[in-house]
């Protein structure tokens, strides 16, 4: 159980990981948001006049950070669970804060995330317990 937990975290990293350096890394290419048709009017209520902050925090936290805490769960690192519950966290929080921040709920995209997020949250947890059933 222990090891298919491990392994639903890593598919979940790397799903998260990948999206967000597309997206992330789209927004840095065209900070218009065209390329992902995002309106520009989206951020008419946020501190940002383009896509190009938002877009380096999504590549680098939700990208590459999350496909770095994969490779370690790979590696079996013992880092792994707690680095985990923190990719949750930051996903979690992140879409929160773009929910406020734009004022829009999109179903799709931010149910899809928030589950994601949610489950990394609940399986870095679990392996912590089972980490420290371990040592114990």
């Amino acid at each position: 159980m222990k090891n298919s937990s491990r392994i639903l975290a890593i598919v979940l990293l790397f799903f998260n990981g990948i999206s967000a350096l597309f997206g992330g890394g789209s927004m840095i290419y065209d900070p218009s948001g065209q390329n992902l048709q995002m309106p520009i009017e989206l951020l008419d209520r946020s501190p940002f006049d383009n896509f190009l902050i938002p877009g380096i925090i999504l590549f680098s936290v939700n990208g590459l950070l999350n496909l770095i805490v994969g490779i370690l769960g790979i590696r079996k690192n013992y880092l792994f669970p707690n680095l985990t519950l923190l990719c949750g966290l930051l996903l979690t929080t992140w879409l929160t804060i773009q929910i406020i921040l734009i004022k829009e709920f999109y179903a799709p995209l931010h149910v899809t995330y928030y589950l994601v997020g949610i489950a990394l949250i609940i399986l870095g947890l679990k392996l912590r317990m089972n980490n420290n059933q371990l040592i114990h």
